[in-house]
């Protein structure tokens, strides 16, 4: 098979990729291992979705259909229940239900999103006992195949969908006796935790964790301690609590193990505001990136990954001088790393805060000049942020921050 772009997942960032690359007048393939387009939001049947991308509230099941509807309106090649098995420069090897099948093509797309650290991943003591899940998982259990967890649960880690659970567990009968963070603040949006937890008045425990899993076949409780400042349990604080199963928020993992090796030599894959690695004509964008807050965010990323990599696969694209972005300590990570200095236009660089900050600005600098400031009433570590910086300004490398 021969054609321009490959997209390689079928979620928000790899359907929009699919669309803005066939709208390039590029010929697409788009491949998800799953028997439907959608991706995670499938099993995400609370509302929230789609307030920025469509300007309506929407589930995510109908955040996946509107843009599937536009995905099988057009001619894109989708390849269902086909798990891609290696990529190199300008090939896809993929397993369909036909069999092997030898995708050439001029620009990859890698949209696979990301999977849920696991109780072996965090070390989590005690047996191996039934009961112990990801939040992902028990939300697919319950809203695919109406099947329920336990009847008592705790949940370790206060991470958007951990939040979201303790809300659906309580809904469906289920009693949330606790949910403990190890950290003195939640990873999850404000939002989640006033309407998932506050309003159902589910304890949630900073600085706590869970030392031990306990019981005999099945979880039959936990014990759970205060920790210091280098996240160590405090023995002095150690009590139980009696449950049948324990949800784990802990995280996600970008899925990235299909990208070259040299494209992850840092800690984050180095891409520049094209969203294209380190390996010309491979792009990449959504969770498998950095993990978004909004399918909305992942959507319009989607689409810049995809519209550069129809240019790329149609021999439009336009080569740049490239400058890089630096940022303080104050700052976990930016997106993208790598600026093209081009003469026109704006692009956005995201970030994620180290802390919680009120009443802050965002600064970018060239050198010792601000070329894009803005004010922030509130900066969480659980949220990520967001600037626009004109490409006329960049005289050099930038220098992001978050100051008076």
């Amino acid at each position: 098979m021969k054609t321009d772009v490959v997209v390689i997942g079928g979620g928000p960032s790899g359907m929009s990729a699919s669309l803005e690359a066939r709208k390039q007048g590029a010929k697409v393939v788009l491949i998800d291992v799953e028997s439907r387009l959608g991706g995670i939001l499938n099993q995400c049947i609370h509302n929230g979705f789609g307030l920025k991308h469509f300007k309506e509230e929407l589930t995510g099941p109908e955040f996946a259909n509107k843009l599937a509807e536009k995905v099988y309106q057009s001619d894109i090649t989708v390849l269902l229940k086909s798990y891609v098995n290696f990529i190199g420069k300008n090939i896809v090897y993929a397993i369909t239900p036909n069999g092997q099948e030898k995708i050439e093509c001029k620009a990859i797309v890698l949209c696979c999103g990301a999977r849920e650290r696991t109780a072996g991943e965090i070390y989590l003591k005690g047996k191996r006992l039934a009961g112990v899940y990801t939040a992902g998982t028990v939300q697919k259990m319950i809203n695919f195949y109406g099947k329920l967890p336990g009847k008592n649960a705790v949940i370790l880690g206060s991470g958007d969908i951990g939040l979201i659970m303790a809300r659906r567990l309580t809904l469906e009968g289920v009693k949330v006796k606790s949910i403990f963070e190890i950290m003195g603040h939640s990873s999850g949006l404000r939002r989640n935790i006033r309407q998932c937890v506050e309003d159902f008045e589910i304890p949630l425990l900073y600085n706590h964790t869970i030392t031990r899993v306990v019981g005999k076949e099945r979880v039959e409780g936990v014990y759970y301690a205060e920790v210091d400042e280098n996240r160590n349990p405090k023995p002095e604080t150690e009590k139980f609590i009696e449950c049948d199963c324990v949800l784990l928020s802990v995280g996600l993992i970008p899925e990235n193990s299909l990208l070259p090796e040299e494209t992850k030599r840092e800690k984050f894959v180095l891409v520049d505001d094209e969203r294209q690695t380190s390996v010309e004509g491979i792009f990449i964008s959504g969770n498998v990136l950095h993990i978004h807050d909004l399918a909305d965010n992942a959507t319009e990323e989607g689409e810049i990954a995809g519209k550069f990599a129809g240019l790329k696969a149609l021999n439009m694209s336009k080569r740049y001088e490239k400058v890089k972005v630096y940022f303080s300590a104050k700052i976990s990570y930016c997106m993208p790393q790598l600026i093209n200095k081009k003469e026109d236009g704006k692009f956005t660089i995201y970030l994620r805060a180290n802390d919680n900050f009120l009443k802050k600005y965002i600064v970018v600098k060239c050198g010792d000049v601000d070329i894009a400031r803005k004010f922030c009433i509130g900066i969480t570590t659980g949220e990520m942020q967001e600037i626009e910086v004109e490409y006329e300004k960049i005289k050099g490398d930038l220098f992001v921050d978050i100051g008076d």
